[in-house]
């Protein structure tokens, strides 16, 4: 059983290393986000959190005309709306999110006016249609591209976890028949 116990702590200690830093969040373990991600001074701004025990919150930021007042469910998301201020310079605001006894950080990135959002609140162009998404492979030749790093890590890691699956088995079939 104790080598069963290593290997499971083993695979998860290297399953947290692998772990990207983009999935990390601050001490309150809730996240903010922002559409559009880039507004212009003066836009409208959705908010959208994530994590907070409340069922309602305050956003606060310098870049905002007013608090955001945020509501929502009993599953921690909250959401709400506010304007970005006209007179904002362009740069990296904080946004800082208070619910119950929990406070969520965040930051907006504002952009000088007449620049276009990052992330257009609609669709401003028309979809591409037809074939499923997979048209475009029909003017590619995909033979010439072949698999590259991201595929071999995935194969050695789905390798390992076949391979532990069937030691992990076999030692419990052992056990069992003696």
């Amino acid at each position: 059983m104790g080598s069963l116990r290593l290997t499971l702590c083993a695979g998860l200690l290297g399953a947290c290393a692998l772990t990207p830093a983009a999935y990390a969040t601050d001490g309150g373990g809730g996240t903010v986000s922002v559409t559009p991600s880039s507004p212009a001074a003066g836009a409208d701004v959705a908010l959208r959190v994530t994590g907070c025990t409340g069922k309602t919150a305050t956003a606060v930021s310098r870049a905002f005309v007013a608090d955001a007042r945020l509501a929502g469910g009993s599953d921690g998301t909250l959401a709400g709306e506010t304007r970005v201020r006209s007179a904002a310079e362009p740069g990296v605001y904080d946004v800082k999110v208070s619910c119950a006894d929990v406070e969520i950080k965040g930051t907006i990135t504002v952009v000088a006016k007449g620049t276009r959002p990052s992330t257009p609140a609609s669709p401003i162009a028309p979809v591409d249609a037809g074939g499923g998404g997979t048209a475009h492979f029909a003017t590619v030749d995909t033979r010439a591209t072949g698999p590259g790093a991201a595929h071999a890590v995935t194969g050695l890691i789905l390798a390992g976890v076949a391979a532990t699956t069937v030691a992990v088995l076999s030692a419990r079939r052992r056990r069992e028949t003696e």
